[in-house]
């Protein structure tokens, strides 16, 4: 940053003071004094915003700092992404088109509201939610806020972020990729929602809060393995998070609340137990997973595995340019879900396949016209078809139909049936 100083060097070290970013490395800015007409450059984001005041006073110009901060960033993420575990390539899992598919269309637009995946142990359900880490986009966010604030949307702003922008502070805006927070199923309610910060309260005696997985996840994805075996007190938390977008936490004397809009994933194994009515609701889409009875597939599963577990750089490398491809895929999607249209009458047709199945509530046609849309921006289209709908349609409403013990037919195969005979 630059300002517009007088004569005074005790001003001048003070603004050379408030320049320094905070690195390892000390960083001493170039400054230029030159006196006459006070025009001034002030640096935000790397944009130069020029201005005039009275005269005579001195013109500061600050050089370096934007390139700083821009090679720190680049530093920060290069080492955040050598720090990753590294994970199986997206596009080297073979079969599980349906799961693949709903965890796409939920990266290329996050208000579907997450997926719930089901079945057998040992189909790679873990693998592949995890290997989505590789083809997050990035997302632009208020640089040191711990909750991932969007400097462009006031709802996803954490509460000091918003008093800053109501005053009229600059924010420094960072670009990172999209998080995925595991929720661990042994987590404590502290750890999730957030705690008082112990040390500040020992060092300087004042009240603190830390931010829990809530915050991180903001803005990202929370994923919870075996979903169906999380504590009581651990679902209603997410219930509640989920339903509002908002963490609120009460803890010794202080109420703090922050945004808390993720996309939801979790998986489990069906056969452990059954998931609560009320959140497998708040999953946007469902997805059932069952073991690959082809031989030849099988064969060639156990083939890649043992490839990535002795090189798993040169496997990573293998499928390079195919992950490259699919995140430009998913990119171009993003950028133009907002233009993708679906007709009146395909609306119409959704709200009857969700009236004639008895679902409950409204969010199996929020969530079923939300997915068309997503499937066809993938696909490069800007108008919704009927195909498009029927891809999505089962996922998005199989979850939601109430269970009829003496029912031996997949909920999925009833939903394609509503749909045939609705569309037809």
């Amino acid at each position: 940053m630059a300002t517009t100083l007088g004569p005074s060097s005790a001003a001048i070290s003070a603004s050379c003071g408030s320049l320094i970013y905070p690195s390892s490395k000390l960083v001493i800015p170039s400054i230029s004094i030159n006196t006459g007409s006070c025009s001034w450059k002030k640096f935000y984001g790397g944009i130069g915003i020029q201005g005039t005041k009275g005269k005579p006073q001195f013109h500061i110009a600050v050089t370096n700092v934007a390139s700083e901060i821009n090679s720190v960033q680049q530093a920060q993420k290069l080492g955040a992404k050598e720090s990753q575990r590294p994970v199986y390539p997206f596009a080297a899992i073979v079969g599980q088109d349906e799961m693949k598919l709903c965890l796409l269309l939920n990266v290329i637009d996050p208000k579907i509201g997450g997926v719930m995946i089901m079945g057998d142990r040992g189909t790679g359900k873990s693998t592949t939610v995890r290997s989505l880490v590789d083809l997050l986009p990035e997302i632009k966010v208020v640089f040191g806020d711990p909750y991932n604030s969007d400097p462009e949307d006031p709802e996803s702003m954490g509460i000091e972020v918003r008093e800053k922008v109501t005053k009229g502070e600059e924010l420094m805006i960072t670009m990172i990729k999209i998080n995925m927070v595991d929720l661990p199923l042994g987590a404590t309610e502290d750890r999730v929602c957030g705690t008082i910060d112990i040390e500040k309260a020992l060092t300087e005696g004042v009240k603190a809060f830390e931010p829990g997985l809530l915050a991180k996840a903001n803005r990202g994805i929370l994923y919870v393995d075996e979903v169906n075996l999380l504590d009581d007190h651990l679902v209603d938390v997410l219930l509640d998070s989920a339903a509002s977008g908002w963490n609120t936490v009460e803890r010794e004397g202080i109420s703090i609340s922050h945004p808390a809009r993720f996309i939801l994933i979790g998986s489990g194994n069906p056969e452990e137990g059954e998931l609560r009515p009320q959140l497998l609701d708040r999953f946007g889409m469902h997805a059932q997973v069952g073991t690959v009875r082809d031989a030849e597939l099988r064969v060639k599963i156990v083939e890649e595995r043992a490839r990535f577990d002795k090189n798993l750089k040169e496997f990573r490398d293998s499928y390079k340019a195919e992950q490259e491809k699919l995140q430009q895929q998913i990119a171009s999607a993003r950028s133009s879900l907002s233009s993708v249209q679906i007709d009146q009458d395909l609306k119409v047709k959704i709200s009857q396949v969700c009236a004639e199945l008895n679902v409950d509530g409204l969010r199996g046609d929020i969530v079923t016209n939300r997915a068309a849309k997503a499937l066809a921006a993938l696909k490069g289209r800007d108008c919704v078809t009927a195909e498009d709908i029927a891809t999505v349609i089962p996922n998005c409403l199989r979850h939601r139909l109430r269970k009829d013990p003496l029912e031996s037919i997949d909920s999925g195969l009833l939903v394609i049936e509503k749909f045939y005979e609705v569309f037809s």
